[in-house]
């Protein structure tokens, strides 16, 4: 079983409310999709900025968790949105993150959200904390 097979089977609760659907998963990219539906929207029906920014912060923590250290932990502890366009409701979002940095104390991500057909909607940089495993 695959990365994306594996995200699939156990999906993130708050990535299936938001029908997050991810496409590829791997320690250097991961790559998702979302469709923009009504009830993620704002007005006038274009999607929500905090839609956007959960999405990232999704793919954000999965790629630190793909680097992580057996036993090890994530929480983000830093975002932060560029908004360049909407992304109209009905419209497929592309979300692709990739590292900035993978430290062993914190991991920087950069996420690239885009129509399907390409039109650039966000670009979203978050720092992640890897949080060291419990200890007995």
């Amino acid at each position: 079983m695959d990365a994306v097979d594996k995200l699939r089977k156990q999906m993130l609760p708050f990535a299936a409310l938001l029908g997050i659907d991810f496409v590829s998963a791997g320690p250097e990219c991961v790559v998702a999709e979302m469709t923009v539906r009504e009830d993620l929207c704002t007005r006038p029906a274009v999607l929500h900025g905090g839609a956007v920014m959960a999405l990232a912060d999704t793919l954000g923590a999965v790629a630190t968790f793909l680097n992580l250290p057996k036993g090890a932990g994530t929480t983000t502890i830093e975002s932060k949105t560029n908004f360049i366009s909407a992304a109209p409701v009905g419209a497929r979002v592309v979300g692709e993150t990739t590292p900035l940095h993978r430290g062993r104390r914190t991991m920087v991500w950069q996420t690239r959200i885009a129509t399907k057909e390409g039109r650039l909607v966000a670009v979203v940089i978050q720092t992640q904390l890897v949080l060291p495993p419990p200890t007995a």
